[in-house]
């Protein structure tokens, strides 16, 4: 942990018991919950109140940063074709106030923001939250569910290896290929908002 300046984690369908002693192993102090919806039906013991009794009992400070940080914005200018945009997400003056607090938090604790889903590829807390810490000159370790920790910079490898396939040609450098790999990753993965159902029209008679 000491050569990072936080964690993430994805909590996906482990125990809670697994989950704090992953925690405790990583010697984190603070989770800092980055889900816009802090709950989950099919596992509870993740959602917002249970979970924070049980990191409490475990010795682990809980906050919630999903309000600012999570990866489903309700302003509907944030979505492209009904998909989350993480790229304008990233210059909205909101996230980046969370960027802050969750800075001024890893500060004075050791600090593991969480989301739900296991692969770091698959969630925004790595595609949109690490990447712009990342940008910040951040070290941040993705810990992942066999108790290892994979650096950042690794998991940016990762991803160029899996957008090979799609590699830009126009793209020049190794800065553009990051991004847009980055961009074709979030536009695969990233929050879909449901179609709205359309409004019911009364026949007049």
């Amino acid at each position: 942990m000491s050569s990072f300046d936080l964690l993430s984690i994805g909590h996906s369908n482990i125990s809670a018991e697994r989950f704090l002693a992953m925690l405790q192993a990583a010697k984190a102090t603070t989770l800092a919950d980055v889900r816009s919806v802090p709950a989950s039906r099919h596992f509870p013991w993740f959602s917002k109140k249970t979970l924070a009794a049980n990191l409490a009992a475990g010795g682990i400070a809980y906050v919630a940063m999903g309000d600012t940080l999570g990866g489903r914005p309700l302003n509907e200018a944030l979505y492209r074709d009904g998909v989350a945009d993480y790229e304008a997400m990233a210059v909205q003056p909101e996230f980046r106030a969370g960027l802050d607090k969750l800075l001024d938090a890893a500060a004075t604790s050791r600090l593991c923001m969480m989301c739900a889903e296991r692969e770091p590829l698959d969630c925004h807390r790595c595609l949109l939250v690490a990447r712009n810490l990342a940008e910040r000159g951040l070290a941040i370790g993705h810990l992942l569910h066999d108790g290892t920790i994979e650096p950042h910079a690794a998991t940016e490898q990762r991803l160029l290896k899996l957008d090979e396939s799609a590699c830009d040609l126009f793209a020049s450098g190794q800065r553009e290929r990051l991004a847009a790999a980055y961009r074709r990753r979030a536009q695969a993965v990233a929050y879909r908002r449901k179609p709205r159902t359309p409004d019911r029209v009364t026949e007049k008679r």
